[in-house]
């Protein structure tokens, strides 16, 4: 039997040595980010997506053995544990196949089979599964049973009672359920109808078929929420032949005078315990792989959320549209700190309007705001008309994105925000928050519930629980990979750190304001609560611009400083050439020496060597400046602009199972059905793009009536 090393190893493709490297450095208590950099020669270069997956399946695994044990003993105190039910114990593979073993034995609440056992009635139906070919029939085995004071009053009640035992017996056999639940899946068919004839979102399932086999997790999570919502009656179909069939071939030992009796007990434990129990597994096994599918696209689409590159350095007006309350508007300079708040109502008539105009363009005059951001909430689209009105009034210089406001409301009313921005009014914090995501998504979108961002599928279907840990891995990833400002960053940002959390981060925050910036990465044992441990987890995440070492402001840890220091000298550099940008032949010179064999001469392995050399190369870097710039406009196209055939470049902003929804500078998104997202086939739109990727769509249909817009990116003419 496969170890759980051996397990892993061969789900997940790597070698044993480094999946049992792995195992050892999550129990020592070291995070998935600070193994994913710092520990590679271990693991031979594992990604984070593929160390979480392997912490999931080892979490499982373990739960898994524990739960082997618990029904062990459990079996074992009745004493009914024999060798050979032990082993299949051990070799059962899922929790599911641990469960059916033990079903037998499980304490149960009363039913017919156990009330017919207290009428004494188990020998009589062991005897008759014995299924003796010289046995009399049924009626006369049972005579002998017949007792009044038991409540057996007739040979008929005893075999009722025999015939209850029996199913339940045939319902319990592990054997049995594997094989039935097995072909429920490749063979059976979800069938849905409507409960209510008025029309709703759920008109696409008001009779709708399909094989278990084929469904598609979107299509599972629209009929579970339809069901609950009670639009919808949901129901497994299956072959009732077939799985009588199925039960008659593990239950008929051939031909005996009891076999019809034998038939008909397995008929009846088939339609009134093992299909129902089997039909409510089967939805509860298709809602998990649904979840799990909804929860992974979520934490793929927050990704490249989060990194988008960010618009630094650029004083920018945040705009939070709305109808009832007005268009909140704030300044923030370079860094994010406020200049200037207001309130302006640009959709209450002609003259509202042109006085918002005039008010906006003396603050951007005032404070040489060169972008906008609007929030693509609530009288987006009203607010996006006068902005363009009012850039065209300006004679240019000032662009303008419409930024996901998905969650600004939930952190403007938090106590977080209450506590950043005590003087204003809840509403102008989201204009703040609005802006902030332009000039850097990252920091500005930790402060927020990943849930409440909004480029998932079904998120609030999904086990909450399983949901958080995956977005919070998420989120803790891209702000590693990142890196973080330790003079700059706030308690939120800190607090994904790894190694670090809510506390340490706020010590830091509270250690900076006491005691002014840090100057050093060392500075950081001083502060209360973060120990070695935590330092040696979050060092290398945490840049020190100020510091005189300027490796205190690369990713290079402090554990390879020194190892930083011989490659330089090795290849006649000094930590002044570094400061200075002068060491561009550097990754030419440790080629020509050899990097198997300066990485020996130093100390360290390759992959630390090679990550040293490239953050050498770009001290302080952000690795989201590599990445493709968003679009900024100066002008706006109305839905009814738009005619088929029409080419146009537009921002990613969801991926889901059944296409990809493109901004392409109009209010609503258009979609790109799967099937025109390229010329090859494939299973899913994440195998091509991503939440933020640059594209250019051709459009094929615009419903102006409905706001729909249909795209695709397969047909685009070739330049």
């Amino acid at each position: 039997m496969e170890n759980m090393i051996q397990i892993l190893a061969r789900e997940l493709g790597q070698k044993e040595n480094n999946v049992a490297n792995v195992v050892q450095l999550l129990d020592e208590g070291n995070t998935i980010p600070f193994i994913a950099r710092y520990r590679k020669e271990l693991h031979g270069a594992m990604d984070d997506t593929t160390l979480r997956a392997l912490f999931d399946r080892l979490t499982y695994l373990r739960n898994l053995d524990t739960r082997r044990q618990e029904v062990k003993s459990s079996i074992d105190n009745q004493g009914k544990l024999t060798e050979e039910l032990s082993a299949a114990i051990d070799n059962a593979a899922t929790l599911a196949e641990v469960e059916d073993l033990y079903r037998p034995y499980k304490q149960k609440r009363r039913t017919r089979a156990t009330m017919a056992r207290e009428k004494g009635l188990a020998p009589l139906a062991e005897a008759l599964m014995e299924q003796k070919r010289d046995m009399p029939a049924p009626e006369k085995l049972a005579e002998a049973y017949v007792d009044g004071d038991k409540g057996v009053e007739s040979a008929a009640a005893a075999l009722n009672g025999a015939s209850d035992i029996i199913a339940e017996t045939i319902s319990d056999d592990a054997a049995i359920r594997k094989e039935l639940r097995e072909a429920i899946m490749k063979q059976g068919t979800l069938h849905t109808e409507t409960i209510k004839e008025e029309d709703s979102v759920y008109r696409l399932y008001y009779d709708f078929t399909q094989l278990i086999s084929k469904l598609a997790g979107h299509q599972v999570m629209a009929v579970n929420r339809g069901e609950k919502e009670e639009f919808l009656k949901v129901s497994v179909v299956f072959d009732r032949e077939l799985a009588l069939k199925s039960i008659e071939r593990q239950v008929l030992t051939g031909a005996s005078p009891v076999a019809d009796f034998i038939r008909a007990a397995g008929a009846d434990s088939y339609d009134r315990l093992l299909f129902p129990s089997l039909e409510r597994e089967v939805r509860n096994l298709l809602t998990d792989s649904a979840s799990e599918g909804a929860i992974r696209m979520f934490g793929l689409n927050l990704k490249p959320l989060l990194m988008q590159p960010p618009v630094k350095g650029h004083v920018t007006m945040g705009l939070d549209p709305g109808f009832a309350h007005g268009c909140k508007v704030a300044v923030i300079d370079g860094t994010g700190k406020v200049l200037d708040t207001t309130v302006v109502y640009p959709t209450y008539g002609q003259r509202q309007k042109e006085e918002a105009i005039a008010r906006l363009s003396a603050l951007v005059r005032k404070h040489g705001v060169e972008h906008i951001a609007i929030g693509n909430g609530t009288a987006s689209r009203e607010t996006e008309q006068m902005t363009v009105e009012m850039i065209r009034q300006l004679g240019g210089g000032v662009s303008y994105m419409i930024v996901n406001e998905a969650g600004a409301s939930v952190y403007s009313a938090s106590p977080l925000a209450a506590e950043e921005f005590p003087q204003f009014d809840v509403n102008l914090r989201s204009a703040v928050s609005i802006a902030r995501r332009l000039q850097d998504p990252l920091a500005e979108l930790v402060k927020i519930d990943p849930k409440a961002i909004g480029v998932g599928q079904y998120q609030h279907d999904c086990p909450q629980k399983q949901l958080d840990e995956t977005l919070c891995g998420v989120v803790e990833d891209c702000v590693n990979a990142v890196g973080v400002d330790v003079n700059t960053a706030s308690a939120s940002l800190l607090g994904r750190v790894a190694g670090l959390n809510g506390t340490t981060a706020k010590n830091i925050v509270k250690y900076r304001e006491d005691n002014g910036v840090f100057t050093t990465r060392k500075q950081l044992l001083k502060v209360p609560k973060l120990g070695p441990k935590a330092f040696e987890q979050s060092a290398g995440f945490l840049r020190v611009p100020e510091s005189q070492q300027i490796l205190d402001n690369t990713g290079v840890h402090p554990e390879s400083y020194v190892a930083a220091e011989k490659l330089l000298e090795r290849c006649g550099y000094s930590l002044q050439d570094v400061a200075k940008g002068e060491i561009a032949l550097l990754p030419a010179k440790v080629k020509l020496l050899g990097i198997e064999k300066l990485a020996a001469e130093i100390g360290v392995g390759v992959p630390t060597l090679s990550d040293v050399v490239k953050e050498l190369m770009k001290p302080g870097r952000d690795p989201r400046d590599e990445l493709p710039a968003p679009i900024l406009r100066t002008d706006v196209l109305d839905i009814k602009d738009l005619k088929p055939g029409m080419v146009l470049t537009g921002t990613v902003r969801n991926v889901i199972d059944f296409g990809v929804f493109v901004d392409i500078g109009v209010h609503q998104d258009g979609l790109v059905h799967i099937s025109q997202v390229c010329n090859k086939f494939i299973k899913h739109p994440s195998e091509i793009v991503a939440v933020g990727d640059i594209v250019k769509v051709v459009v094929l249909e615009v419903d102006a009536a409905k706001h729909r817009i249909s795209l695709s990116m397969r047909q685009v003419p070739k330049e």
